[in-house]
């Protein structure tokens, strides 16, 4: 597929892609969504791909749905908003959350309604300074989509999740940071670098059981503590006749860096 909405590189196993509409704060149209899928479809599928950043292009990071793509005029036929919730942002989400590789989110300005679920459903969100997100749903009288009424109580809890959907104010990078809602808040010169050099880590680092660990995290609220301690254990045992785990262990022993080979 040619790209018309997004750009998507690869380095050494570090996978970025950046979402590329800056004219309208990178808003979602049927066409993005048709491309990002497709790049995902690339990075699930092709092995030399060990890590995901995802960014935005120009002074924002995401700021949801482009509403003139979908807009409902006066006295026009209604529009099935959850057909497209179900097409499109719905895969998106199970899709980000199950890939087996590190998701790095670097937010560089404003991540708005679905654009700030998407963030918030990578494994590890930087934002710049500057940034903020906004449950912008109850605006226009929606509820929070992409996960949003999942992910929101389950990083800040119910009472910050209800004022941040509810009100639909902003909330600032600093502020996200300190709920627990994102991994770092960082300058904004230091966005892109910090958030680059997590990802040359990630993407030369022991795939499987940095996949491992991110699969067993996210279904921590959903097993018994009899279940997670069971999937321990079946993990452990498939990590443990992996190459990765025996290069680890040597070069520990040998007072070296290791040379991880992934997936």
């Amino acid at each position: 597929m040619t790209y018309e909405t997004i750009r998507f590189e690869l380095e050494d196993g570090a996978a970025t892609l950046t979402l590329n509409r800056p004219e309208r704060l990178n808003s979602f149209t049927a066409r993005m969504h048709e491309e990002v899928r497709d790049a995902l479809h690339l990075v699930e599928n092709d092995e030399a791909v060990r890590a995901l950043m995802i960014t935005g292009a120009g002074r924002g990071f995401c700021a949801g749905q482009d509403l003139s793509d979908r807009a409902v005029s006066p006295g026009g036929d209604a529009v099935d908003l959850g057909e497209s919730v179900e097409t499109y942002y719905n895969p998106l989400i199970r899709r980000l959350t199950s890939l087996p590789m590190p998701v790095i989110c670097a937010v560089n300005g404003v991540a708005a309604g679905a654009g700030a679920n998407i963030a918030l459903a990578c494994d590890v969100v930087f934002a710049a300074q500057s940034a903020t997100f906004i449950q912008s749903f109850a605006n226009i009288g929606l509820i929070p989509d992409s996960g949003g009424t999942w992910i929101l109580p389950r990083l800040a809890g119910q009472a910050r999740a209800l004022g941040l959907a509810l009100t639909g104010e902003p909330l600032q990078a600093k502020d996200a940071e300190d709920w627990g809602l994102i991994w770092k808040c960082v300058s904004d010169d230091a966005l892109v670098q910090e958030a680059r050099a997590l990802l040359r880590k990630f993407a030369a680092g022991p795939t499987l059981g940095l996949a491992a660990t991110k699969a067993r995290i996210r279904a921590a609220g959903l097993n018994t503590l009899d279940e997670a301690l069971d999937a321990e254990r079946d993990a452990m045992r498939r990590l443990g006749r992996s190459a990765d785990y025996a290069e680890g262990v040597a070069a520990f022993m040998e007072k070296r860096a290791p040379s991880f080979a992934g997936r």
